[in-house]
């Protein structure tokens, strides 16, 4: 049994060469700045809280940020093998937080008492007419907003590591995660990707908060923002293709796994980060699922190209 659970995905942690060009990018992938510093840049969504964290540097990945429920589960942590310590955050919103190492190497802190003292951020948005609703927007036009639309919050990371049993156990062990899906090809125990979620009990939370993919090199795969609806998922596809600066990896499509109509985008460093809507919501007594890999497929759009098989950025 875990000795603590992390109650939600907060933020990745990343460096970049030049804060101006990545607050740039974010901006037209739909983040606001929060707070910025001659060495750190803060950016968030709708959300009460800044959800991608950049600091002056070289092009790696730092690591994950998860909430803790509250400051025993810190204390908790610090004493597990090679934790940091309870230490202050000298960053926006304050709070403590214990770093750990997860088997690749990566940072993975986990924080508490934060203060959200951003104010959410709400869209107007008329809802689509459906075949069971005609007449949701009886009388009222649809007009979308422009781009680029506001993320709504953070749903999850994506590491890649040739070590996906250890890794998947660690977060499962360490940060109480369970299994959604655990993906083998071949052998029912050649596990090649598992899906965790967060153990919210009866509370339901998406299908994956944390999904570890095999790969002979381990790094940063892809980090993921939900957006309000299927609109602002083609709408904003639209939109940074036309600026013509950043790279498309992958999308639009819908996964099978998690159903997520997806949108995968690089920055200006190749890091992946991905919007989405719409996923499959589960709660503890769903359990999980072992499942072969044709399932990792697409319900619907175009397959994945050589530039997004296998990404990882170390």
């Amino acid at each position: 049994m875990p000795t603590l659970k992390a109650t939600e995905f907060a933020f990745p942690r990343m460096e970049a060469p030049d804060l101006d060009t990545m607050e740039e990018f974010l901006t037209h992938f739909g983040m606001l700045r929060a707070e910025r510093t001659p060495d750190a840049l803060y950016m968030r969504g709708a959300d009460t809280h800044h959800l991608h964290v950049t600091h002056k540097g070289g092009t790696k990945f730092i690591g994950f940020a998860y909430h803790a429920a509250d400051e025993d589960d810190l204390k908790r942590a610090a004493k597990l093998p090679g934790a940091s310590g309870v230490e202050t955050l000298d960053e926006p919103g304050g709070g403590r937080r214990v770093r750990l190492t997860e088997p690749n190497g990566y940072q993975i802190e986990l924080i508490a008492g934060v203060e959200r003292r951003l104010p959410p951020i709400k869209i107007a948005r008329d809802p689509a007419n459906t075949v069971s609703e005609p007449l949701r927007r009886a009388g009222r036009l649809m007009r979308l907003t422009k781009s680029p639309t506001l993320v709504q919050r953070i749903g999850h990371g994506v590491l890649a590591t040739p070590k996906v049993k250890e890794t998947t156990a660690w977060f499962r062990d360490t940060l109480g995660m369970i299994r959604s899906d655990d993906v083998y090809a071949g052998d029912e125990e050649n596990i090649i990707g598992s899906f965790s979620r967060l153990d919210r009990g009866a509370t339901y939370v998406d299908h994956h908060v944390m999904f570890c993919v095999h790969n002979v090199r381990s790094g940063f795969n892809h980090v993921s923002y939900e957006v309000q609806d299927i609109d602002a998922v083609f709408q904003d596809h639209d939109y940074l293709k036309s600026l013509g600066k950043y790279e498309l990896m992958w999308g639009v499509g819908r996964h099978m796994l998690g159903s997520q109509v997806f949108d995968y985008w690089a920055d200006p460093w190749g890091r992946m980060h991905e919007r989405w809507a719409d996923t499959d919501r589960l709660n503890a007594a769903n359990g999980g699922n072992l499942l072969s890999a044709e399932h990792l497929q697409s319900q619907w759009g175009e397959r994945p190209p050589e530039r997004f098989l296998g990404h990882v950025s170390p």
